[in-house]
C-alpha cells in the first residue's frame, strides 16, 4: 500500500494491537478475526475507494500480526483471510469450467455517428412492436408496462459504460466467499483461475453480510498503462521479453500456473454486471436497473468505473461516445470502446437475446489502436539533438484514427530485440497524439493480395545497419560507450538540428539573446532566412519586419539584444556552442585552464584530460567537436561577425583563493543574483553545489533561506551572509 492517507477520528483503527507471544486459541480467534475485518476495510478503502484511511506501516503491522497468529494456530486460517491471496502451490493445468449462465459477447457496430445509435433504439422499438403484436394473438405473455411505453414512443434510458481492453472474468461467490474464478473461454466454458484471481486486491475475497447465497459477479481483469509500462521496464531490465499491449500481460498473468508469477503482475478489475444469482426474487429481478445493479456491487466492495452513467435516448448515447472518446487517451487503463445498456432489467429481459448476443445491449467502438501491416523499409530520422532513430516505413494502415505511413523503431538494439527487418509482417500501435510504433513482429505475413492464408517470412533479410555518416549533413555518426543513441557530430552544421542549436546559443546561460524564442527561431529557420548561427548576426531590419507578426519596434529589439550578445565572455561562449557533456561548469573550468579558445581547440585529449572534472568521455566529445572542419569554420565566423571576450593567460597561473572549496547559495541575498554569485564564486575557483554536506566549505544564506540552511547549522558548517560573501571574495592586502 502506498499513496495520501486521510486519517480519521475512529480510534479503533489505530488500538494497539498484541506484540506477539502465546494466545489461548479463544483469544486468538477473536483477534484474528477483527485483524481481518480490518484489514479488509482498509484494502477496500486503499484498492477500490483509492482513499487510505491508515498509514502503510499500519495495514503492515497488522497484516503480520494476523500471519503470526495463524502460524500459531492453523486452524484460524479462513479461505477469505488476506494472508491467503497468494498461494504457493504451482498448479498443474487450468481446469475447465461450466458458467451456470453463459458469458456471452455484446454486438459490436461499426457505425458510430448519431445515425449508428438511432438505428440501435429503433431495433429495440421495432422488435418489442413485433412481440406485443404476437403477445395480442397469444403466442406469447403480454409485454411489461414500460415496453408497451416504448412502442408508444416512451424515451428509453441506457446505462453507457467503457469498454475495457481486458480480459473478461466471472467471480463466484458462495456464502459470501470467493469460491471460484473463472475465464469467459468459449463462452459456455472457460478456465479456473481461481489462484490467480486471489492475488489481485481489487478483487474482495468475502463480501458483507446480506448478499444472496450464491452470486456470480462478472467483469474485466485489466493492466494500468503505467502498471505495464513499469512491467516491461522491468522486464527489459531483466533482459527478458516485453509484453505488446497491457491486454496480452493481463492476460497472460491469469491463465500463470504459478500464482506466485500472477502476483507480482499489477493486475486490476472492474466490475460491470451478474451472472447466476439465487435465490431470484420469483423469476424477477433481485434489481429494478442496471445502474442499481452496479451501485450494489459497489457498495460490496467491487470496483466499479467512474464514467458509468445513465442516460436517455440515441442523443445521449452519441454525447456520452464523444466524450469518452475525448478521454480515451487520458484514462490510466485501455479502452476499445463504449458500451450501451438498457438500464431497465425487466425490460431486458423482454428483449431477450439473439442468437448469442442480447438485443438489449450494444457495443460502439473506437478506431484500432493496433494494426498489421508491412515494412516496406527502414530509413534515418534525425532529431533536434542530434539522436539517430530507426523509422519502418510502412504499407499505409489506418490505426488510431489515421492513416499511418511511418512508426518508431526506438533505436537500434530495440529494433534487432523485436527482430524487425525488411518484408517483416509488424504490429503497429498508436494511441492519441503518442508517435506510432512498431511493437513486435508476426512470424508468418498474412497474404492480402490473395485468400488471406499466411504466407512463410522471407528466408534471409540482411540486418539493418546504422550509418556511419549522417543521412542529412554526411557529418560523423557516433555512438558512445554503454548507450543506445547513435548521434550525429554535426551539431552547429546540420539542418535537422539548425533550431535546436540556435535556441540553445541564444539561451540566457548561454548569449543571452533577449526575445529569440521558439516561435521566432522556427520563423527564420522555416523561411531560409537563418541556416547558420553567423547569420543571425547578418539579419537587417527588412528581413525581420518581413517576418509574420513582427513588428518594426520588436524587430529593432531583437537587432539590440544581438549586438548586446557579442561581448561576452569565453565560458558562456563555449557553453553556447551545444558541445556534448559540456555544461556551464565544465566550460568555466576549460576557461580557466587554457585561457583562450584557441588553446582549448587545439588542445589534444591528453591535455583536456588535466582540466579538473573533465574525464575520458568529455575530453573525446571535445576533441571530435573541434575535428569537425565546419564546427571551425562556424566558430570563425562569429568571431568574425564581433563575438568577442576578455582573454588572458590560463588562470591556473592566476590566483585563486577559493580553488578546492565547495560553497552552497540559499536564499535571496540583498543586491546580489543568485547567478551573479555563483558566477563570482566560480571565477575565485570555488565549486558551486546544490546540496549540503560535510564536505561544503561556506553556505551563503539571504532571506528566507529554508532546509539548507538548517542542514548547515546542524553540521556546525559555516555560514555568511553577503557582506561575508563579499569579503571572502576581495583579493588579500599586501
Amino acid at each position: 500500500m502506498s499513496g495520501s492517507v486521510t486519517v480519521t477520528a475512529s480510534l479503533d483503527l489505530f488500538a494497539a494491537l498484541p506484540e506477539g507471544g502465546p494466545t489461548s486459541t479463544a483469544q486468538a480467534a477473536t483477534e484474528a478475526a477483527s485483524l481481518r475485518a480490518r484489514l479488509h476495510r482498509w484494502a477496500q478503502q486503499y484498492y477500490v475507494q483509492d482513499a487510505p484511511e491508515v498509514p502503510d506501516a499500519e495495514y503492515d503491522r497488522a497484516y503480520q500480526r494476523l500471519q503470526a497468529l495463524e502460524a500459531e494456530h492453523p486452524a484460524l486460517v479462513t479461505p477469505d483471510s488476506p494472508t491467503q491471496r497468494i498461494i504457493g502451490a504451482v498448479m498443474d493445468g487450468l481446469a475447465p469450467v461450466r458458467h451456470a449462465l453463459p458469458m456471452l459477447s455484446i454486438r459490436t457496430e461499426t457505425d458510430v455517428t448519431a445515425v449508428g445509435a438511432e438505428k440501435f433504439e429503433q431495433q429495440l422499438r421495432s422488435y418489442l412492436a413485433t412481440e406485443h403484436k404476437r403477445a395480442e394473438r397469444g403466442e406469447r405473455p403480454a409485454l411489461c408496462p414500460l415496453a408497451l411505453e416504448v412502442i408508444a414512443g416512451a424515451p428509453i434510458a441506457y446505462v453507457a459504460e467503457p469498454k475495457f481492453d481486458g480480459l473478461a472474468m466471472s467471480l463466484r461467490y458462495e456464502n459470501g466467499l470467493l469460491v471460484q474464478a473463472a475465464t469467459r473461454g468459449d463462452g459456455e466454458v472457460g478456465e479456473d483461475v481461481t489462484h490467480n484471481i486471489r492475488t489481485i486486491r481489487q478483487i474482495p475475497l468475502s463480501l458483507p453480510a446480506g448478499v444472496p447465497p450464491v452470486l456470480e459477479v462478472r467483469g474485466e481483469v485489466y493492466m494500468g498503462r503505467a502498471d505495464f509500462d513499469r512491467l516491461n521496464q522491468e522486464q527489459r531490465a531483466r533482459g527478458q521479453k516485453t509484453f505488446v499491449n497491457p491486454r496480452n500481460a493481463a492476460a497472460g498473468a491469469v491463465r500463470q500456473l504459478d500464482a506466485n508469477i500472477t502476483a507480482q503482475r499489477p493486475m486490476r478489475f472492474f466490475a460491470y454486471g451478474v451472472g447466476d444469482v439465487s435465490p431470484a426474487a420469483e423469476g424477477a429481478p433481485l434489481w429494478q436497473t442496471h445502474y442499481a445493479l452496479l451501485q450494489t456491487l459497489k457498495g460490496w466492495g467491487f470496483p466499479v468505473a467512474e464514467q458509468v452513467q445513465q442516460v436517455v435516448g440515441a442523443e445521449a448515447l452519441m454525447a456520452f461516445h464523444q466524450r469518452i472518446g475525448q478521454q480515451r487517451d487520458q484514462l490510466p487503463y485501455d479502452i476499445d470502446g463504449v458500451v450501451y445498456k438498457v438500464d431497465d432489467l425487466v425490460l431486458q429481459q423482454e428483449l431477450g437475446f439473439k442468437t448469442r448476443e442480447p438485443r438489449w445491449a450494444v457495443a460502439h467502438k473506437y478506431p484500432a489502436q493496433e494494426m498489421l501491416t508491412l515494412v516496406e523499409g527502414i530509413d534515418i530520422q534525425v532529431g533536434r539533438t542530434g539522436k539517430l532513430t530507426p523509422v519502418a516505413r510502412l504499407a499505409p494502415v489506418f490505426v488510431g484514427g489515421v492513416t499511418v505511413t511511418n512508426a518508431t523503431l526506438h533505436n537500434l538494439f530495440e529494433l534487432r530485440r523485436k527482430k524487425v527487418r525488411v518484408g517483416d509482417q509488424v504490429i503497429v500501435r498508436r494511441a492519441g497524439d503518442v508517435i506510432p510504433e512498431v511493437v513486435g513482429v508476426v512470424p508468418q505475413v498474412a497474404d492480402t493480395t490473395g485468400d488471406g492464408a499466411l504466407l512463410a517470412r522471407q528466408p534471409y533479410v540482411a540486418n539493418f545497419r546504422m550509418p556511419a555518416a549522417c543521412p542529412v549533413c554526411g557529418s560523423a555518426v557516433v555512438r558512445e560507450p554503454g548507450e543506445t543513441e547513435y548521434r550525429c557530430t554535426g551539431g552547429l552544421f546540420c539542418p535537422a538540428q539548425r533550431k535546436e542549436a540556435i535556441l540553445h546559443f541564444a539561451a540566457r546561460r548561454a548569449m543571452d539573446i533577449e526575445g529569440l524564442g521558439g516561435k521566432l527561431v522556427d520563423q527564420l529557420v522555416d523561411a531560409g532566412v537563418v541556416r547558420t548561427l553567423p547569420d543571425l548576426y547578418r539579419l537587417g531590419l527588412t528581413a525581420l519586419v518581413a517576418l509574420e507578426r513582427m513588428a518594426e519596434k520588436s524587430a529593432q529589439n531583437i537587432l539590440a539584444a544581438l549586438e548586446q550578445s557579442k561581448q561576452t565572455t569565453l565560458p558562456r561562449f563555449l557553453f553556447a556552442l551545444g558541445i556534448r557533456h559540456v555544461g556551464e561548469s565544465t566550460a568555466k573550468d576549460l576557461a580557466r585552464y587554457f585561457g583562450s579558445l584557441d588553446a582549448i581547440m587545439d588542445a589534444t585529449v591528453e591535455q583536456l584530460l588535466q582540466v579538473n572534472d573533465v574525464g575520458p568521455v568529455v575530453a573525446q566529445s571535445l576533441r571530435l567537436f573541434f575535428d569537425q572542419p565546419h564546427h571551425r569554420e562556424v566558430v570563425e565566423q562569429l568571431r568574425a561577425c564581433g563575438i568577442a571576450w576578455p582573454e588572458g593567460a590560463p588562470s591556473e597561473r592566476a590566483l585563486q583563493p577559493l580553488a578546492g572549496k565547495t560553497i552552497v547559495l540559499t536564499g535571496t541575498l540583498p543586491t546580489l543574483s543568485r547567478d551573479a554569485a555563483k558566477d563570482m564564486l566560480e571565477a575565485a575557483g570555488a565549486k558551486v553545489s546544490g546540496s549540503v554536506s560535510k564536505k561544503t566549505s561556506y553556505v551563503v544564506a539571504g532571506a528566507e533561506a529554508g532546509s539548507k540552511l538548517a542542514k548547515a547549522q546542524e553540521l556546525g558548517l559555516p555560514v555568511l551572509d553577503e557582506a561575508g560573501l563579499l569579503a571572502l571574495l576581495a583579493p588579500p592586502t599586501p
